[in-house]
């Protein structure tokens, strides 16, 4: 349960910190003293969006905080202890419960910051706690519940397990359907234009697979080309070096970089004996003799391969030069372009080309594909029927705890004509207000009043099988008086048996029902507001102001006690 909740510079409220114990506690004050900051507070909590018109004017931020009780065992400690949070573990009697710690602040210009037990988080880690530990419902929920949509999801709430694990079963073999069917119908779509698309991309790629390009082969060409242009000028140029370094055939006693290297190697080695500074200096001409003599060696080489190539192999690679610029004029301007072109090319034309062979199992496959999800729909029809059955006789007998003793709710499920994400049924709830009438969807056939109820009841089944520790009503008595408010508050303190309950409510005869009574009072310029928990005499006071607007009359303060008294006895 929430033990307390700190709210600062959020709406009218500076800084108010509200303690909330077990049971039922409602929340009263004059209209627009800020009674739904408290449950704005407990939405940025659970992660709603942040809204920085909610900060108090001249504030920089707005801050909502609440510390909650759950069981050690609770889903929030691991949520909590999952986002790197802590968790205050006590021993409580025999059993041992944690503390958490939720914040949320939201600044001025918007921007939003969540901390889950102490450290900061995402907000969607905030609302997924925040969702296993408190449940609001407003008048908006009122709105919702004429939704098909909320219709659907209260009823596979009330169903569980059972219907859950089957429609996971069913949206997984829907997918896999849907994938079918769209591959067959963009099979037989635009059949013309598909094909005169594959025959253009099959003509290319035959063209390039002609000419089989080799990875980054128009490199290497235009080098070698280059080589074989200018063959006579390197030959010359090797041949000439060659010479100087080591003289020619025909005058082999010449001077030459070698020959001159070896006098000035065995002049030094002479006399290396006598110095050896001169004796280093031998070791290094003599190094420089053999570096010579091999590179001369490399060039008489070199000059040599030149005579092997020759105008034959530049007319080859000129030819294949030119095939490939074909190519990288069509598809990319390099070799490696145009494979990446053809790759990508290839995988189109399997898209394009429909093998008669693959559209035939994709049909079969299909037609499995729906007797399945006809199967599937069937059993979540006769899980969702068995299930509407008893969600209706559940809440029926909570309106009638609620003064609409002869009213029925109605669960209609019934097939529908067309596969969705949820079935192929559609669920309709419907209001049956006395016997023999006839039953009317909610949105027709329900007051502002009826719909209030009807949502508590809801609620209060629900909550026997989704249960949370904390429930949040604002004013869910909207629309509502006499002894059906009575019976709204004496509901709400039996639902707070066994979980806790917070009420904002303008009605005295739910208040009168509330464990703890807390008002919210306002200054006198309006500008400022705060809360405080009710004493038994100061209860009567607010209930009387509740009743009549005159706190001050002595008869409206019996009312009052009157009221209290009957709601303990």
């Amino acid at each position: 349960m929430i033990e307390e909740i700190h709210i600062h510079d959020l709406g009218v409220i500076t800084d108010a910190v509200l303690p909330l114990g077990p049971g039922l506690s409602v929340l009263s004050g004059e209209t627009g003293a800020g009674k739904t900051m408290v449950v704005t507070a407990l939405g940025m909590l659970l992660g709603n969006r942040a809204d920085a018109g909610a900060v108090r004017s001249g504030s920089a931020k707005a801050l909502a905080e609440a510390t909650v009780r759950v069981p050690a065992e609770h889903p929030a400690v691991g949520l909590v202890e999952e986002s790197g949070g802590t968790v205050d573990h006590e021993d409580v009697g025999r059993a041992q419960e944690g503390l958490v710690l939720l914040s949320r602040t939201v600044s001025a210009e918007g921007r939003s910051r969540a901390h889950v037990g102490g450290r900061a988080a995402p907000v969607g880690t905030l609302g997924a706690v925040g969702e296993t530990l408190v449940a609001v419902h407003g008048q908006s929920d009122q709105l919702r519940l004429k939704s098909p949509v909320a219709q659907r999801k209260s009823l596979d709430d009330y169903a569980g397990p059972p219907v859950a694990h089957e429609l996971g079963l069913y949206r997984e073999k829907l997918a896999r359907y849907r994938s079918v069917v769209a591959t067959l119908r963009a099979a037989k779509e635009n059949s013309r234009e598909r094909a005169l698309q594959a025959q253009s991309l099959t003509t290319a790629l035959a063209e390039i697979d002609a000419v089989e390009p080799v990875p980054g082969e128009d490199a290497q060409l235009d080098a070698e080309s280059e080589k074989l242009t200018n063959l006579e000028a390197l030959r010359s140029a090797a041949l000439t070096a060659h010479t100087a370094l080591s003289g020619s055939d025909d005058d082999a006693a010449g001077a030459n970089a070698v020959a001159m290297l070896s006098q000035a190697q065995q002049a030094l080695e002479n006399e290396a004996d006598a110095d050896p500074d001169l004796a280093a200096l031998a070791v290094r001409v003599r190094e420089l003799t053999v570096v010579a003599a091999d590179v001369a060696a490399d060039l008489s080489g070199y000059a040599s391969g030149l005579d092997e190539d020759g105008p034959a192999r530049l007319a080859e690679v000129e030819a294949r030069r030119s095939a490939l610029r074909r190519l990288t004029k069509k598809y990319g301007a390099t070799i490696d372009e145009v494979l990446a072109w053809a790759d990508d090319a290839r995988a189109s034309l399997e898209k394009l080309v429909v093998d008669p062979h693959r559209e035939e199992e994709l049909r079969a496959e299909g037609e499995a594909l729906r007797a399945g999800l006809e199967e599937h729909a069937a059993t979540l029809l006769s899980l969702r029927r068995a299930a509407a059955k008893r969600l209706a006789a559940a809440v029926s007998e909570e309106l009638t705890a609620l003064a609409m003793p002869n009213a029925t709710l109605v669960v209609a499920v019934e097939p529908a004509e067309r596969f969705t994400d949820d079935g192929l049924d559609s669920i309709e709830f419907m209001l049956a207000p006395h016997a023999g009438a006839t039953p009317r969807p909610l949105g027709k056939g329900a007051s502002g009043g009826e719909l209030s109820r009807i949502m508590l009841a809801l609620e209060v089944v629900l909550s026997e099988v989704n249960p949370v520790p904390t429930f949040v009503f604002d004013e869910v008595d909207s629309g509502v008086g006499g002894k059906a408010a009575v019976e709204i508050g004496r509901r709400l303190k039996m639902l707070a048996r066994n979980v806790q309950v917070l009420v904002v409510t303008h009605l005295p005869q739910v208040a009168a029902f509330a464990d703890q009574h807390v008002l919210v009072t306002k200054s006198a310029d309006s500008s400022v507001s705060d809360v405080k928990v009710l004493t038994h005499e100061e209860r009567v006071v607010e209930l009387a102001r509740m009743l009549a607007g005159h706190e001050d009359s002595d008869a409206a303060r019996e009312h009052a006690r009157e009221l209290l008294r009957g709601a303990t006895a």
